[in-house]
C-alpha cells in the first residue's frame, strides 16, 4: 500500500505539497443519477416542476459547486477550473435524472473531487426543486467515470463508456 498523502510523519492531516509536479491539462467526468417515480420525471422533462426549470438550475448549481470545491472538502487545491460542463438525461427505463460533469484544468492536481461535487449538488438541487412533487426521491451511483492527465496517467472506470459530450438535455 502506498504512502497516505495527505499524513504528515506525525499522521496530522496536511495539504499535499504539488509544487514540484508538472502543470498539464487534466480532465475528469463523473456522474451520478437521482431517482424518481415516473410522474416526477416526466414533470422535470416539461418543465412543469413548481419551482420552475429544474435542470437549468442544476446546471448552474453544479457548476458553482465544482469552483467552490476547496471550500467544501478539506484539504483540496484551489484550481484555475478551465471548463465545466454539466448534463443531463432522462431515462423514462429507470425512472431517474442522469447526471455528468466533466471539469477541465491546466494544473498540478486533478480536478476527480470537483467533478464528483458538481454532480453531488446538481442533484441535491434537483431533489431540493422537485421534492414539493416527490419527497421519495432517492441520489445514488455517484462514481468517477474517467480521468485524464497527471503523473499517473488515464483512468476509466471498468466497462463505462467514453463520455462523448452533451447529451439530451
Amino acid at each position: 500500500m502506498s504512502e497516505l498523502t495527505h499524513l504528515d510523519k506525525e499522521g496530522r492531516a496536511s495539504m499535499v505539497d504539488v509544487g514540484a509536479k508538472e502543470t498539464t491539462t487534466r480532465e475528469a467526468v463523473a456522474e451520478g443519477s437521482v431517482y424518481m417515480a415516473p410522474a416526477t420525471l416526466t414533470a422535470i422533462r416539461d418543465g412543469a416542476v413548481p419551482k420552475g426549470d429544474v435542470l437549468s438550475s442544476a446546471r448552474i448549481a453544479g457548476i458553482m459547486a465544482a469552483k467552490r470545491t476547496p471550500d467544501l472538502i478539506p484539504l483540496c487545491h484551489p484550481l484555475p477550473l478551465t471548463k465545466i460542463a454539466i448534463s443531463f438525461q432522462i431515462d423514462e427505463g429507470e425512472s431517474r435524472v442522469i447526471i455528468t460533469a466533466t471539469v477541465r484544468c491546466s494544473g498540478r492536481t486533478g480536478v476527480e473531487m470537483e467533478a464528483l461535487t458538481a454532480v453531488s449538488v446538481a442533484a441535491l438541487t434537483i431533489y431540493d426543486m422537485a421534492k414539493a412533487l416527490e419527497k421519495t426521491m432517492s441520489i445514488g451511483n455517484v462514481r468517477l467515470l474517467e480521468k485524464r492527465g497527471g503523473r499517473s496517467g488515464d483512468w476509466q472506470r471498468p466497462g463505462a463508456t467514453p463520455y462523448k459530450g452533451n447529451s439530451a438535455l
